[in-house]
């Protein structure tokens, strides 16, 4: 039975099986652990953990966020590192990396439905500086709490990203987030299962594998944990680490 519980696994599990270069599911399975820790959105038990990572050898962190947690191992106050790298980038730092590694905020049921939002966006200043980055970090979020609340489809859609679903196939392969998260939509709408979704998103995204992280959370949101099969999983290393996330987010529920 795909209860609310099963699909909170799924936000986490879904993002694994749809992360074929592993940087986004680094950070999220970071995000998570914390939020379990913590009890709620702690943004500098956030950060801390995100530089332990980068300190251990981080990669695939995506130009923004890498250089946001370079530049803070060379002691510069998060603040002014986020705004340092936001000029280095000539003001390029709407990328999807904070909406690829923020879905477990809506697994802690502990966030109000009402905080998410924030909770996303404030998220996402950790290393970006561009608002949008955040507002499409916040949109996936709710996407997610909806579908794990049990609305369906069409009405979580409708109720936070109807401006994103799109009628005709995605073309756009680059990083931008409102882009990304149009083409995840469009392969979660239009599938009939989890699988579908994710073998459509990832033949569509190529090797920068974009779409796909959204793809599995967000599907994984809608059809649960159950309909994820172990064959999507066989790439990820770090699969104890995120079931045992997962597991302690989804029993809040």
């Amino acid at each position: 039975m795909n209860l609310p519980s099963d699909r909170c696994r799924g936000v986490l599990l879904g993002l694994a099986a749809g992360d074929r270069n592993g940087g986004p599911l680094c950070m999220a399975v970071r995000l998570a652990e914390s939020l379990h820790a913590c009890g709620r959105f702690d943004s500098a038990d956030v950060l801390s953990r995100y530089l332990a990572w980068w300190y251990e050898g981080a990669f695939d962190t995506g130009p923004v966020s890498g250089r946001v947690l370079e530049l803070l191992a060379q002691g510069i106050e998060p603040a002014a590192a986020v705004e340092q790298v936001h000029r280095e980038s000539d003001g390029q730092t709407a990328g999807c990396n904070p909406s690829h590694r923020s879905a477990p905020l809506a697994m802690l049921a502990q966030i109000s439905d009402d905080d998410l939002g924030a909770c996303a966006r404030d998220e996402a200043q950790l290393t970006h500086y561009d608002p949008l980055a955040g507002d499409i970090a916040a949109t996936v979020s709710l996407i997610c709490r909806g579908l794990i609340r049990g609305q369906s489809w069409s009405r979580a859609i409708g109720a936070y990203a109807a401006e994103f679903l799109a009628t005709d196939p995605p073309f756009d392969r680059n990083g931008f987030s409102p882009r990304v998260l149009r083409a995840a939509l469009y392969f979660v709408d239009r599938a009939p299962s989890f699988r579908e979704a994710l073998d459509r998103s990832v033949e569509f995204a190529g090797a920068a594998n974009y779409c796909p992280v959204l793809v599995g959370a967000i599907g994984g949101a809608r059809w649960g944990a159950g309909a994820i099969e172990p064959q999507t999983l066989i790439h990820v290393s770090l699969l104890p680490r995120v079931a045992a996330a997962a597991e302690v987010l989804a029993a809040g529920w």
